[in-house]
């Protein structure tokens, strides 16, 4: 099922000693590189699209993808030896035995975290577009007027009038399944049929709503296909099927991956070059022309340096790695950085803190059970300081909502009567329920990145130190959440009602956001409302590096939205001169 990724394309010159010369460069395969290079092909550019990791074809590298449990030699659990060989990553969700081909080891990604923080990178082409969780909310004007009304952040340089053209076209490509639920906190899109709730998810979302009229239970839009719309099919993609492996890799496309989708489309266009296993050391700067000419690339297998050179360049490589890269592009003109004029590039990193969760059971509904899979859950858009300011912290939280019906296996007693129960099917028990938060942390100037002056890593490039934390602010969302999801799990009739601190690192839940922000006035952000460099005008950032804050709604769509957006402002300004 599905379109392979083209790689006859290769650049040839790899090997030799002349550059390559290409209309646009994308640095990073992830999901907003992978939409870069789709938008940009499609307007007719020759692209570059440069990925520091191996080659993954889909649907043909997903070793995984069809094993039953008893297939994988360990039934899922990756070996305590093994494990320490990934201390960075082995307590991210989706670190398992059937997915840890496509996570890093702690030797292949150093850094130095000054305090503690996870980076979870992917190694291979489709970059974390091959991870992620696949919640896709649009964000409102209270997430983009939110810095302005509350001075956390610099103001956002858009608002929600501003991307909405965006999110459509990005919604309507990617398929996206929800529900039209008319909430001014959480704009509806272009969805796909949704997935349904379980029955005690109604339950809490009728006695919610009920009684608070500003909090909703809704069905989380997720990026799988219920409904192939013909797009989805001319990309080689088929319905979802509910197997809940997403992060083994969907071998029918029926969720939304660079690999899946857009880079396949970018190669069909014929205007596409893959170049895998590179690591692009900095950004090449024309000091005479005063704009970047194209980068310079090493070869993780080889060692062989290239230098390739385009009039456009799209730094799509992770948020993080696109601060080192920036960081370390520096010239006679930016001895600091690319575009860091006001001294600000690598600071103001903010992220999301998934510390908290509440878990209870319900002892009703014993009529129904759980039926079948589904790869989402519910959700409850932010509440908290919307329409005014009501806690002593500022912003909020959204919540995700999973719930089960228990199955027991009794193993009391001893001989036949102990064999019987354990050969019987298990007898399904209470229901269970959990909420997961979700929340905005504000982005601060100690927050930052920067480059080790003397270490460097396999590939020559400087160590990157990461200094981020959780605040004050953090901890008084964190007891909030605990409080009013206590009293609701009450309010719903719950028991066992239990509130837990994770303790989760920053960094470990793959959203950490910002260094090279967007704004208004460049001596206060990096980049223009155009995701362009203020300095730098033929360079953009679309990934999480460009965020200014990071609202309390799933990141991921808002990059898909902005490249395309960026794209488009890029390759006009391009054909007319201008770049």
């Amino acid at each position: 099922m599905g379109n392979q990724i083209d790689t006859t394309t290769t650049d040839t010159h790899l090997k030799g000693a002349i550059a390559a010369d290409y209309d646009a460069i994308v640095v990073g395969s992830g999901i907003s590189g992978g939409w870069a290079v789709k938008e940009l092909t499609e307007k007719g550019l020759k692209t570059l699209l440069v990925e520091r990791g191996r080659n993954v074809v889909h649907p043909i590298d997903y070793p995984t993808t069809n094993y039953y449990p008893w297939e994988l030699p360990h039934r899922g659990a990756v070996p305590l030896a093994l494990q320490e060989e990934y201390k960075t990553v082995r307590n991210h969700y989706s670190f398992k035995e059937d997915t840890i081909q496509f996570f890093l080891k702690d030797a292949q990604q150093e850094y130095m975290a000054d305090k503690p923080f996870d980076w979870i990178r992917g190694n291979q082409v489709g970059g974390r577009s091959l991870l992620w969780a696949r919640f896709t909310q649009r964000w409102s004007d209270f997430d983009f007027g939110g810095p302005l009304r509350d001075g956390f952040a610099v103001d956002w340089p858009i608002r929600y009038k501003d991307i909405a053209p965006w999110y459509s076209h990005a919604e309507k490509f990617a398929g996206i399944s929800g529900n039209r639920d008319g909430l001014d906190t959480l704009p509806d899109g272009e969805f796909l049929p949704a997935f349904d709730m379980t029955c005690v998810e109604r339950h809490f979302k009728e006695k919610i709503e009920q009684k608070y009229k500003d909090r909703h239970v809704i069905v989380n839009r997720v990026a799988n296909l219920t409904e192939p719309q013909p797009i989805h099919i001319q990309q080689g993609r088929t319905q979802c099927q509910d197997r809940d492996l997403c992060n083994r890799g969907c071998p029918f496309g029926g969720y939304f991956s660079s690999n899946a989708a857009t880079i396949p489309w970018a190669q069909r266009t014929g205007n596409l070059t893959l170049l895998t296993d590179s690591v692009v050391q900095h950004v090449l700067f024309d000091e005479k022309a005063g704009k970047a000419s194209g980068i310079r690339v090493i070869d993780t297998k080889t060692r062989q340096v290239t230098d390739y050179t385009a009039r456009l360049i799209f730094i799509n490589a992770g948020a993080i790695n696109t601060n080192l890269l920036l960081l370390n592009s520096t010239s006679g003109r930016f001895p600091n950085g690319l575009g860091n004029d006001n001294g600000l590039l690598g600071t103001h990193i903010a992220f999301h803190n998934y510390r908290g969760r509440v878990e209870a059971t319900y002892d009703g509904l014993k009529e129904f059970t759980t039926d079948g899979r589904r790869p989402n859950s519910s959700y409850m858009p932010r509440f908290r300081n919307v329409y005014k300011q009501e806690t002593d912290f500022i912003r909020g939280y959204s919540v995700s909502i999973h719930s089960n019906r228990q199955q027991i296996n009794h193993q009391d007693g001893i001989g036949l009567s102990l064999k019987r129960q354990l050969t019987s099917p298990p007898v399904p028990g209470d229901w269970s329920i959990a909420v997961q938060m979700m929340g905005e942390t504000i982005p601060k100037k100690e927050s930052h990145v920067r480059l080790d002056e003397k270490k460097k890593d396999v590939n020559g490039l400087p160590v990157l130190h990461i200094s981020v934390d959780y605040d004050e602010n953090d901890t008084k969302m964190l007891a909030d959440f605990h409080q009013q999801f206590s009293e609701m799990f009450a309010e719903a009739g719950f028991q066992n009602i239990k509130t837990i601190d994770n303790h989760r690192r920053p960094g470990n839940e793959n959203h950490e956001m910002g260094g090279v922000r967007m704004g208004h006035d460049p001596a206060t952000s990096l980049l223009n409302k155009w995701n362009q460099l203020h300095h730098c005008k033929n360079v953009f950032v679309t990934d999480g590096g460009c965020m200014t804050s990071t609202s309390s709604q799933n990141p991921s769509l808002t990059y898909m939205a902005l490249t395309a957006r960026a794209v488009d402002y890029a390759v006009e300004h391009f054909r007319n001169g201008q770049l």
